[in-house]
């Protein structure tokens, strides 16, 4: 079920990069029916994971709550994705051309972040790891960006627009350092150890995002991830619909989501 949320969550951030880039109804629709799902896959492992538990060894102890973890920060990017699609679809105006492009290369190395989460824990994979590790400083990277432009912007007419578009940049770098926290859990599963808290130890200059596992396309190399295969088989209940991924629980009615919905870090 792990495997199936790794996959869940990578096209909740593939619909969101489409809602970004083409506002389609269908891709905005599609990154709700993803939380749904996140939120119900996260409610059946709390519910199991007591009596899974005991009675285990030592390692397969371990893996159950390696899965509980990874569940959960699963989840937390579901929600992180659809506060976004909320807030843009409730914008009144057009992203700006320099924003649109930082949201979308963001929401881009998150989907490819996802991806090697889940290449790394089918594989237990510690080179995956390693690079959703490093890449999450690509997300702070982007975020200090577009803060520093509209801080210092002095643009008193778009308040409102930096404000709704600072909180989408804001909860994006969030839904980062919860694929970096996949990243740390899988180093734990694989070798028993944390290294949330290491202290950092200087060394050579981390790998840019072109030393990505070669088992895993390129951020940013032209080919679109909804037209490569994802590694392994696909989520259940995941279908690709006018070129879009989309679940197949999802509502036919097109109702416009509840506002107010909280941001959940």
């Amino acid at each position: 079920m792990v495997l199936q949320g790794c996959l869940v969550a990578k096209d909740a951030a593939f619909n969101l990069r489409d809602f970004l880039e083409t506002s389609s109804p269908l891709a905005f629709l599609a990154v709700k029916d993803c939380e749904k799902e996140l939120d119900r896959m996260e409610r059946t492992i709390d519910e199991t994971i007591t009596g899974a538990i005991t009675g285990v060894s030592e390692v397969e102890a371990r893996e159950l709550l390696a899965c509980l973890k990874f569940i959960i920060d699963l989840e937390r990017i579901g929600d992180l994705a659809w506060s976004i699609a909320q807030r843009l679809h409730r914008l009144t105006s057009k992203l700006l051309r320099d924003d649109s492009r930082d949201l979308i290369g963001m929401a881009e190395i998150l989907e490819k972040m996802l991806e090697a989460v889940y290449d790394g824990f089918l594989r237990r994979d510690l080179q995956s790891a390693a690079w959703v590790r490093q890449t999450d400083s690509d997300m702070d990277q982007a975020c200090s960006m577009m803060f520093r432009r509209h801080l210092e912007s002095g643009d008193r007419r778009r308040r409102d627009y930096s404000t709704s578009l600072l909180l989408m940049a804001q909860a994006m770098e969030r839904a980062g350092d919860h694929a970096k926290n996949l990243g740390e859990e899988l180093v734990h599963l694989v070798e028993g150890r944390s290294v949330r808290h290491e202290p950092k130890r200087p060394g050579p200059k981390r790998r840019s995002r072109q030393s990505m596992p070669a088992a895993l396309p390129q951020p940013g190399d032209g080919r679109d991830s909804a037209k490569q295969p994802a590694p392994g088989r696909p989520a259940a209940g995941v279908r690709r619909d006018s070129g879009r991924r989309r679940l197949t629980r999802m509502g036919s009615d097109g109702a416009e989501p509840e506002d107010g919905a909280d941001d959940r870090a």
